[in-house]
């Protein structure tokens, strides 16, 4: 071969392998790399993988979206709030509510990157309404490899991937050696859209019977977070459950209910809220209730499931990620008190049921109309007038 000839077929060489190393690059983007600009991660108080993270649920979802000064109050109001709370009173004189659930009964929160290995759950149930669309659903799920469920029969498992802005959440999660599997539960895309309830809009083929509470409003849903505790602001509505919610009946924003009380009782999906006039200053307040006196007079509280025990609002299961227990101590998240002592303080009785869209189980239950224009009619308080962060160390 001459020179020439030997220059000619080096540079041929030479050009092949830049265009193979260019379509290499190209296809790596495509599989692996992110599709959009990446969330910047910090660290987080409970070990989760914590980022500067989008909205859970959309912004005008019921969770999110800030209560107007004025609300319409259900004529049922001033009764079912009185029967509330004779219901707390024996609750404290039997020594079993109210409560806050942190492990038992809540969920851990697992918050996952977008190249977070996938598994698949096995979905146990056969038979049911969506059953199929769900197993599908769980087919592909970024479930970190040292997971674990929250105590308890339930054992609730909520997993979030912030860049494809999805999430998944499992009753009765448990790993065996084939993999995991869940009894039941829930799927959701495009979360930060969410309305915040399971539906057909929650996933392809999803249905209202979809996710692990009975009123298919999702797990994570009013749930206190330790990193919102720890920061002194809590910036959405909570989910409250209660023993007997009314059976048969729920209002919207739930989609079903399992309730077992009687036909004057609370039903699931109702919305309280504490009276936005209350002057919170003259009642001492502890400084994790008064973080959530002041969530439910922005926010409200949603009756989000049934105890068949006590009335329980929650906090992420911290147990699930390790480390020393937040709960302990005069230190602690509590104070020093317990969570049915620092709930006492709450003035339960200042609490307003928000007019109430009632369904029956089995029918489609839609937002109000009233409800789509009360920012219109009613107008929101400005973040210049918004309450500040309650300092938890300095006021303890």
């Amino acid at each position: 071969m001459t020179e020439s000839r030997l220059q000619r077929w080096l540079l041929r060489v030479l050009v092949g392998l830049a265009v193979a190393a260019v379509v290499l690059l190209a296809v790596v983007g495509l599989l692996g790399g992110p599709a959009e600009e990446e969330i910047p991660q910090r660290p987080t108080a409970t070990g989760a993988p914590e980022r500067e993270l989008p909205s859970l649920f959309a912004a005008d979802s019921f969770w999110n979206d800030r209560l107007p000064d004025e609300i319409e109050v259900d004529p049922a109001s001033e009764r079912i709030v009185r029967d509330l709370v004779i219901a707390i009173r024996r609750e404290r004189q039997e020594g079993i509510g109210p409560w806050i659930a942190t492990t038992t009964g809540s969920t851990p929160l697992y918050v996952v990157p977008r190249d977070q290995a996938r598994v698949r759950v096995r979905l146990d149930a056969i038979g049911v309404v969506g059953g199929r669309a769900l197993r599908r659903a769980f087919a592909s799920v970024p479930v970190p490899a040292n997971a674990k469920p929250a105590r308890g029969t339930d054992a609730h498992l909520t997993v979030w991937q912030p860049a494809t802005d999805t999430m998944w959440e499992f009753w009765q999660a448990v790993k065996r050696r084939d993999g995991w599997h869940a009894s039941w539960g829930g799927a959701m895309r495009a979360v930060s859209a969410s309305p915040g309830y399971y539906g057909p809009r929650a996933w392809p083929n999803a249905t209202t019977n979809w996710g692990a509470t009975a009123s298919s409003l999702p797990l994570i849903g009013g749930v206190m977070l330790l990193s919102e505790v720890r920061a002194g602001r809590i910036d959405h509505a909570l989910a409250l459950n209660i023993p007997f919610p009314r059976k048969d009946v729920f209002a919207w924003p739930a989609q079903r209910t399992d309730g077992t009380g009687p036909p004057d009782a609370l039903p699931e999906g109702a919305r309280l809220r504490l009276d936005p006039e209350l002057d919170l200053d003259q009642f001492g307040l502890s400084p994790l209730t008064r973080m959530i006196a002041e969530a439910a007079q922005r926010y409200g509280m949603v009756v989000r499931d049934q105890t068949h025990h006590a009335t329980s609002l929650f906090i992420e299961d911290w147990s699930a990620h390790g480390g020393p227990n937040p709960e302990l101590g005069a230190d602690g998240i509590y104070g020093g008190l317990t969570p049915s002592e620092m709930l006492s303080q709450f003035p339960w009785e200042r609490l307003q049921l928000m007019k109430m869209r009632l369904c029956r189980n089995g029918h489609a239950c839609r937002r109000p109309a009233k409800d789509l224009g009360s920012k219109a009619r009613y107008g929101h308080r400005t973040a210049a007038t918004s309450p500040r962060p309650v300092d938890l160390k300095a006021s303890l």
